[in-house]
Order: C-alpha cells, then sequence, then structure tokens
C-alpha cells in the first residue's frame, strides 16, 4: 500500500513478499468470516480464541508494514505526490468501504476499518521520519497503553470513534482505531530506521528469490484487498446453493452472539447470562428477534433495542 524503495530504481522485494504473504493470511481468515457468515460455522468462530489473535497479528503486521514502507518510500524526503496519490486512493477506497457496507450491513458497517486506519496512520507518521528512533518507541508504548487508561464515554459519540477510546464503540465487522494500532507503524518505522542504521538493508536487498506470485499480490495490495472479499463471498454463495448450511437455532445463535459480545465488552459471565437471557425474552416478545438476527434492525438507532439493552442492563446487574 505504499512502495518499498531505497531508491527510485531499487526496489526491494522482501517487504513486497510480506505483504503478499500477509494477503493471503488475511484472506483466509475472510474466508472463515464468510463461511461463518453463511452458518456453516459456529457463532463467534472467527471472532474468538485463536482466530481472534490470528486476525490481531494479520492486522498488526499490515501496520508494521506500513511504517517500514513509508520509511524506505521517503528515505531521501518526503515525495509528497507520490505519497498524496496513494494516501487518496487508500483514503477513497476506505470510503467506499464505509458507504458499501452500511448499505449491506447496516448493524455492523465498517466506519474506521483497517484502510481507514492506514490512511490516517500514514498521515502521522510522517512525522516521526525525522524523529529519533526512542522518540518513535516511547509514542508507541503510549498508544498501546492508552486506550487501557484513557477510556471514556466522553469517547463515544459517533465522531470520536475512530480514536480508539470509547467506552462503549458501535458494533463493526472491522474496527481498527487509531489507539492502540497506530503502535505497529510506529514500530515499523523505528524498526527501518534501525535497519537503515546498522546497514540491514542493504542486506535485505540482496534477498532477491522471493515467490512471484507474493511479490506481486504485495505489490498490489490495494488492487487485492478491494477485490479478495467479494470473490470469496461469492464462492461461497454459490457453494451455498448447491450444498446449504443447516439452518441455527435462532435462540441458539442469539445468545452465543450476545454472550460473546457482552464478555468482550468486559462484562463478567454471570452478568452476561442473565442480560443475554432478559434480552432474548424481550425481543420474542416485541416480536423483535428474527429481523434482529438477519441484520434487519440496526442496533445503534433503533430506540427499542436500546430500551430493551437498558432495561435489561437494570436487571442483570
Amino acid at each position: 500500500m505504499s512502495g518499498t524503495e531505497i531508491q527510485a530504481s531499487r526496489r526491494i522485494p522482501l517487504p513486497d513478499a510480506a505483504r503478499g504473504l500477509a494477503l493471503l493470511a488475511m484472506a483466509s481468515y475472510h474466508f472463515t468470516w464468510d463461511l461463518e457468515f453463511f452458518g456453516y460455522l459456529e457463532p463467534g468462530t472467527a471472532t474468538q480464541g485463536l482466530w481472534k489473535l490470528y486476525a490481531r497479528g494479520i492486522a498488526s503486521s499490515f501496520l508494521f508494514l506500513v511504517g517500514f514502507s513509508l520509511v524506505l518510500a521517503h528515505i531521501h524526503g518526503v515525495r509528497w505526490r507520490s505519497f498524496g496519490k496513494r494516501l487518496g486512493m487508500v483514503a477513497a477506497s476506505a470510503l467506499a468501504i464505509t458507504a458499501v457496507t452500511s448499505f449491506a450491513f447496516p448493524g455492523a458497517a465498517i466506519y474506521f476499518g483497517i484502510l481507514h486506519a492506514i490512511a490516517v496512520s500514514s498521515l502521522i507518521g510522517l512525522a516521526f521520519l525525522r524523529l529519533s528512533v526512542i522518540v518513535t518507541l516511547i509514542a508507541a508504548v503510549a498508544a498501546i497503553a492508552a486506550p487501557l487508561y484513557l477510556r471514556s464515554p466522553a469517547f463515544d459519540g459517533f465522531w470520536l470513534l475512530w480514536l480508539g477510546l470509547a467506552e462503549t464503540p458501535q458494533r463493526s465487522n472491522d474496527y481498527v482505531p487509531l489507539l492502540p494500532w497506530i503502535a505497529p507503524v510506529l514500530i515499523g518505522i523505528a524498526a527501518a530506521r534501525l535497519s537503515i542504521r546498522f546497514g540491514f538493508l542493504e542486506k535485505m536487498a540482496e534477498w532477491r528469490n522471493m515467490p512471484r506470485l507474493l511479490m506481486l499480490a504485495g505489490r498490489h495490495s490495494l488492487l487485492f484487498y478491494l477485490v479478495h472479499q467479494p470473490v470469496l463471498i461469492a464462492v461461497v454463495y454459490l457453494a451455498s446453493l448447491v450444498y446449504p448450511a443447516p439452518k441455527p437455532d435462532p435462540v441458539q445463535s442469539y445468545l452465543g452472539s450476545c454472550q460473546i459480545s457482552c464478555t468482550q465488552g468486559g462484562n463478567e459471565a454471570a452478568f452476561c447470562t442473565r442480560f443475554c437471557g432478559c434480552t432474548l425474552d424481550k425481543l420474542g416478545e416485541q416480536d423483535l428477534l428474527t429481523p434482529f438476527l438477519e441484520g434487519k434492525i440496526n442496533p445503534n438507532e433503533d430506540e427499542r433495542i436500546g430500551g430493551i439493552a437498558e432495561s435489561c442492563s437494570s436487571v442483570a446487574e
């Protein structure tokens, strides 16, 4: 998503290959998400346990490479025209992702995902290209620590969610806020600066026998990112026409997803069990369970859902 060059005429293959490998890992994770979405896997499979760690590792690797490549692309000074062009492409793609997912998944739209994070972090990262490595690493540590100590309901407003300090962030299929996710970018910047200082970059440039497909994917990572998920969804959809997934029990489906969301919000398991049972009963009483599960109701905008959640929170406590 950014160039990896020592000079304009000399490109380093390793970061491209690493980015290509990260893209394949991302595709494998999204394929798992698609299988879950179409009912072939249990609800919550892709968002908990080892799969959750896998997703975070993939996002971290992408952002690390953004920082690393930012240094390589602008090693002799910021190439504003090239930077502006890439930033514009990533930002436009991020806005397109928001628009499409707002229509397709109104209850879990991607309003600040990985592309949004790359665009904003790249812009902020420019300020660290000439700062000392120590300052950059201190900023990375501060970015990791900030959400642990500075979360507040004051940041729950929609226009502040990108910061990552909200106490109750809105539901999203891909949420990669600035804090703590700018940290891998800053670490990547520091790593590239150290590689240059200690001569590792020249040695890295000698590693030229990289798999061509990985390098090709890495050089066109934005295109790969935009295309791969529609293709994967189409494949799983076509498979579902031939071999449909068994229909899940709506009650168990709701309880499972509710329990996961509740515990991920930092609540105790016992509280979540009571809360989810209560909301299940009230959704059933108001004939809201089926449209809620089908994504026809936006829980962040529907006052009925907000009232049920508030009432059941009091009951669960």
